[in-house]
């Protein structure tokens, strides 16, 4: 397996360009990450996690995390390494200062997750999920629980959970039997099982804090019944320190396919016939919105793995095709053999990988600024534009981006041949990870109903017209530099053909069949974000052909990179639209 090495370049680039950094830097509390100062600490960031994560990647994948008298034992290495990981502040970069993290744009702290992803995906999923308890407590915990666990939580120093899922209850969080039963003293007795618990136990921290959905004896059925608890391993004492062990119980971790040192667990509470003790986060029946503060964020940093697998699958296959030797060149008088990526269908497959990861980067980046402004913008109407785009863009992220990662670690295997399918070059690693992003965190196939049944529709679809005019109204500029050549009119064609689906889907939704317009769900959110990715690397292009130094190596291959998006990958998505608006009658018609 290829070294990793952080494409710092396009990283900055694209921070500046689409992630707007100076601008977000100029948002209340954020003037201490200024342009300079996030430049030197993502530089620290390259080094700390290619030198001491990445190593362990290979590691991790081969030992796993392993059970042993219902304890956790992590691969070789990594209890070290996350040590260092929560001593150099890492894990709190963007995390509330009030609580002892660094208080850095959520921006910049997508760039440090991208990081430790891109390093190590199985280790990254740990501090991922402890930052969406955060999240949870941050925005529904009374002051006593953020007293308890936020700044425990924030530095690294215990981890957090998200325990969702029952044999029953997949997609369907609403059949979920895991019971909580209200005790004399305030706090809750909880019964149930759940399964494929991200890092549900490990020997990382000496405490680990479960968030559980569960039904109250009395709550309606579905969803409208659920309530969320905080059900910590070790329960605290007065002073705040682990104390007794909870009644929870590690039954078992998953052999999966991939992400072998990510212990997956089988969680068992109330096992020892006492119940787990657990304290309500928020009211009761509140759990799914508790759970949607975790959860949105969650599916960023899912999306999020999409472009690290990507980007570690083209450095690995770019890496080999430079070494491989193999065949003549073709049409070449010289009868020695040449690197494969002297061939042009070698070169193919590995500049689809490096403009679909610089693609991810913008779309993903974009969605980060965007999450600032959200939250941070002076004006309501700032904040509410911000907030709606986010609400667009977040299925897109997570389901195109993941299934972009799958395609491209593929063709990381393609490019090496047959020696990408045996596991001495790693190559297969990457794609066997990859393959659980589309699934966990809600499938590719929710985040496409999300967004036809609750983004599309969102303001009567006057947000998404909104994105798409947009993406119009820069056109003329586009094609005004004249090293994009044709890529701006492959963009409008591209523009043109997202508005026309959009519209039949808006009016599918009111005038046909539900199922007609969900048919086309998916393949909609495909054309929907690769053309917003084909207009952020328009975008980028003109930033690096308009600038001082247009004619440096890197902003000439900025503009080489994405004219191939442009003009190869981005006229694709047009195919699409057959499909989007075929309806759902053959699909019924035909036998499965």
């Amino acid at each position: 397996m290829s070294e990793y090495q952080p494409p710092l370049e396009d990283i900055n680039f694209t921070l500046h360009h689409i992630g707007r950094l100076e601008d977000v830097s100029k948002l209340n509390g954020f003037q201490h990450a200024d342009p300079a100062t996030v430049s030197g600490l993502l530089e620290e960031a390259a080094r700390f996690f290619s030198e001491v994560i990445a190593p362990l990647n290979r590691v991790g994948d081969e030992q796993g995390s392993v059970l042993t008298d219902d304890r956790v034992k992590t691969p070789d290495g990594f209890k070290e390494a996350y040590a260092k990981y929560v001593e150099a502040g890492w894990h709190g970069a963007h995390l509330p200062e009030e609580w002892g993290g660094g208080g850095l744009p959520y921006t910049v702290g997508l760039v440090v997750q991208e990081m430790f992803k891109t390093a190590n995906m199985a280790f990254s999923l740990c501090p991922m999920l402890t930052q969406g308890a955060v999240d949870a407590l941050v925005m529904h915990g009374g002051d006593e629980q953020k007293s308890t666990y936020l700044g425990r939580l924030v530095t690294g120093e215990w981890t957090g959970t998200m325990n969702l899922t029952e044999p029953q209850a997949g997609s369907d969080l609403g059949a979920l039997r895991t019971k909580a039963v209200k005790q004399d003293d305030g706090t809750y007795r909880l019964f149930g099982t759940k399964i494929f618990i991200t890092w549900g136990d490990h020997d990382l921290t000496e405490n680990v804090v479960h968030l559980v959905l569960a039904r109250t004896p009395d709550a309606p059925a579905g969803t409208r019944g659920i309530s969320m608890f905080i059900v910590p391993k070790f329960v605290p004492d007065a002073a705040g320190n682990p104390g007794e062990e909870n009644d929870i119980k590690i039954v078992s971790l998953e052999h999966k396919l991939g992400i072998h040192a990510s212990p997956t667990a089988v969680v068992s509470f109330g096992d020892g016939g006492e119940g787990a003790v657990g304290y309500l986060l928020g009211g009761e029946q509140e759990g799914m919105r508790n759970m949607f503060t975790m959860m949105n964020a969650a599916r960023i940093g899912v999306g999020l793995e999409g472009l690290a697998i990507g980007e570690r699958a083209y450095q690995q296959a770019a890496a080999y095709a430079r070494e491989r030797v193999q065949g003549r060149k073709t049409g070449a008088d010289s009868s020695e053999d040449v690197a494969i990526i002297e061939h042009p269908d070698v070169r193919r497959m590995l500049l689809t990988m490096k403009a679909y990861n610089q693609a991810m980067r913008a779309l993903l980046y974009l969605t980060a600024s965007e999450s600032d402004f959200a939250d941070h913008a002076e004006s309501d109407e700032e904040r509410k534009r911000a907030s709606e785009r986010v609400a667009v863009l977040t299925p897109l992220v997570k389901a195109w981006c993941t299934d972009v990662g799958v395609e491209l670690a593929s063709l990381g295997i393609q490019v090496h041949g047959g020696m990408g399918y045996v596991e001495e070059t790693g190559a297969a690693q990457h794609f066997r990870d990859s393959r659980i992003a589309p699934i966990y965190e809600g499938t590719n196939g929710i985040q496409a109903i999300d967004l036809l049944t609750r983004k599309l529709p969102m303001e009567d679809g006057a947000v998404v017209r909104d994105m798409i005019e947009e993406m119009r109204g820069s056109l003329d500029d586009i094609r005004s530099v004249e090293e994009l050549g044709g890529f701006a009119d492959e963009l409008e064609a591209s523009v043109s053909g997202l508005a026309d689906t959009s519209e039949w889907l808006l009016n599918a939704l009111s005038t046909r069949t539900i199922d007609d317009a969900l048919a086309g769900a998916s393949p909609y959110l495909r054309q929907f974000a690769t053309v917003v990715a084909g207009w952020l690397m328009a975008r980028a292009a003109m930033a690096a052909a308009q600038g001082s130094d247009a004619d440096s190596e890197f902003n000439l291959d900025k503009v080489a990179t994405a004219r191939f998006f442009g003009e190869h990958l981005l006229p694709q998505v047009n195919g699409l639209i057959p499909t989007i608006k075929a309806g759902n009658d053959l699909l019924e018609q035909a036998r499965i």
